[in-house]
């Protein structure tokens, strides 16, 4: 579960540590891997021509990025604990809306990053317009926001829980 702001990632330590199990996989056995596929491939013969080589420089230059990107996430994270079953809408919540206080028409969605969590669920930013509008609001309370579009929509918070992730 992460609450991101600008220059600040937080995470709860199982998220930290699952996110250093990944980079600390990607940057030893899996470089490890990757350069013997791409030195296999090479043997083979002519470059030009040779779609194994080209598709394990293309896996490589994937990871490296998510390297870096993990690398950046780590550097700046900080650990906390999850959030407390307040009721009370924050990032790391699993949060239920009704659309227009339309108990029939719902989205349940985690309110954090996508980085940690690990299931099938839509995620939304706390700075994304739904996620300012909900954050600090309580079971039962209305949120507007504004759309892409420039309507406003308004949803009434259903149910917020800690993510289980």
């Amino acid at each position: 579960m992460t609450q991101t702001s600008d220059d600040v990632t937080w995470l709860t330590q199982s998220g930290y540590d699952q996110l250093k199990a990944e980079l600390e996989h990607l940057t030893g056995p899996w470089r490890i891997e990757i350069a013997q596929k791409i030195e296999a491939a090479r043997e083979e013969g002519d470059l030009k021509e040779n779609a194994g080589y080209h598709a394990a420089k293309e896996e490589q230059g994937k990871y490296e990025a998510r390297i870096r990107q993990l690398t950046q996430l780590l550097e700046r994270a900080k650990v906390g604990e999850a959030p407390a079953d307040s009721g009370i809408v924050a990032p790391g919540m699993v949060v239920t809306v009704a659309f227009d206080g339309d108990e029939d028409d719902t989205m349940r969605f985690l309110l954090g990053s996508r980085e940690v969590a690990g299931d099938d669920l839509d995620i939304y930013s706390p700075q994304s317009p739904l996620g300012r509008a909900i954050n600090g609001k309580k079971v039962g309370e209305d949120a507007t926001y504004e759309l892409p579009n420039g309507k406003q929509a308004s949803v009434k918070i259903i149910e917020a829980k800690p993510h289980a992730g």
